[in-house]
């Protein structure tokens, strides 16, 4: 397939082939979902292949895609809003080795525009962006995470220059105060203060990640995912361990677990709400060990950072069963006087929908995994 440029040439296959990744890498962030971002890139090139006289194909993509992605957020959004149980992205996967996860941008040719890309297609950061509008969001993203001038992204959403800035502010102040309350120190975790702690880190506090545009020393980012590559090392040891005490030690005080399986799971599979609270989800976490399922954890990037893959056994045909994905944050240390911090988790996001995993390959069949459970509670009941 050719398409014409501007000075009648043809875009091969291989160019085509190239702003493919650009495309997704806009519409993701816009949409949080690999599917819908999927179907957005398609539609953008199929435009671009009938369009005459494009000067210039990144633009025109990255446009065509911001415009359809604000559409198809609009729709979206009212969708999630009676979606059952807690809405998070669909993940993004690919090996710790890899440089970037699967479908991500073209990788840029230093670790410094590699990390930023990460932080922007963290789960954390995705999760904050669904405090904004579509238009703001698109804003945000043009201007503060892709560069484009308040005049180029205002001809992109299809608005004024003074609008667009305003939109991109506004955002900022939101995802500002997000982090605000996402603070040490900041909220409550006594009882009643669940609603607070969600908030504050399904906010995707990107203090905890390092993930705040257009600040934060590569170095910086660097010790932080080292701190959560080791963290998702004892996460896995705390797993084999099975007991509560090896879950607290790594635990923020307010952490918040999170599972999204959007009511297509068997019933006891996944929590229903937000788990919040060192105790509270260390027991969950334990709880979830101990009913000995035939899993396995495997070690991938998941949104670019450290994460784990949850992985059915060959007793039970194997298969995907889900993603955990992790959010780190310095905590001062808890005893009085005691010197430094400590870099805990602070976010545990775990996506078992199968609808939101079928692009990551083979899942697990849940209906055997259930009543694998199923038969095994009833084994240790009457013993």
């Amino acid at each position: 397939m050719t398409t014409p440029d501007a000075s009648g040439a043809h875009l091969d296959d291989a160019a085509l082939a190239r702003l493919r990744p650009l495309a997704f890498s806009v519409a993701y962030r816009m949409l949080g979902s690999v599917a819908e971002a999927e179907d957005v890139v398609q539609e953008a090139l199929t435009r671009l292949s009938q369009a005459d006289g494009v000067r210039n194909p990144d633009a025109f993509v990255t446009t065509v895609t911001t415009r359809i992605a604000i559409d198809v957020l609009r729709s979206a959004r009212v969708r999630r809003e009676s979606y059952v149980g807690e809405w998070l992205p669909e993940p993004l996967v690919g090996p710790v080795d890899a440089h970037l996860p699967v479908a991500m941008a073209t990788p840029p040719p230093d670790a410094a525009g590699h990390a930023e890309l990460a932080d922007d297609l963290s789960t954390a950061f995705l999760v904050l962006l669904e405090t904004l509008t579509p238009t703001e969001r698109a804003a945000f993203l043009l201007h503060d995470v892709l560069g484009f001038p308040h005049s180029e992204a205002a001809d992109v959403i299809g608005t004024s220059e003074v609008a667009a800035r305003q939109l991109a502010s506004r955002a900022r102040r939101r995802i500002a105060n997000r982090r605000e309350a996402a603070a040490p120190g900041a909220g409550s975790t006594e009882p009643g203060s669940g609603h607070d702690a969600v908030a504050r880190h399904g906010a995707g506090a990107q203090q905890a990640s390092g993930a705040q545009h257009g600040s934060g020393a590569p170095g910086a980012r660097r010790t932080t995912e080292t701190h959560a590559e080791q963290l998702v090392t004892r996460f896995l040891a705390a797993c084999e361990d099975g007991a509560v005490d090896s879950f607290l030690e790594l635990l923020a005080q307010d952490v918040v677990l999170t599972g999204d399986s959007g009511g297509n799971v068997p019933p006891g599979m996944s929590i229903a709400r937000s788990v919040v609270g060192q105790v509270p989800v260390a027991r969950v976490l334990a709880g979830f060990m101990r009913r000995g399922a035939p899993l396995h954890f495997e070690r991938a990037l998941v949104g670019g950072q450290p994460g784990l893959l949850i992985v059915a056994d060959d007793v039970l045909g194997g298969g995907l069963v889900g993603t955990w994905s992790f959010e780190v944050a310095e905590e001062a240390a808890a005893a009085p006087g005691a010197p430094g911090t400590t870099t805990r988790l602070a976010a545990i996001r775990g996506v078992i929908n199968p609808e939101k995993l079928r692009h990551l390959g083979p899942l697990a069949d849940l209906t055997r995994l259930h009543e694998w459970l199923r038969t095994e509670g009833r084994r240790r009941t009457a013993r």
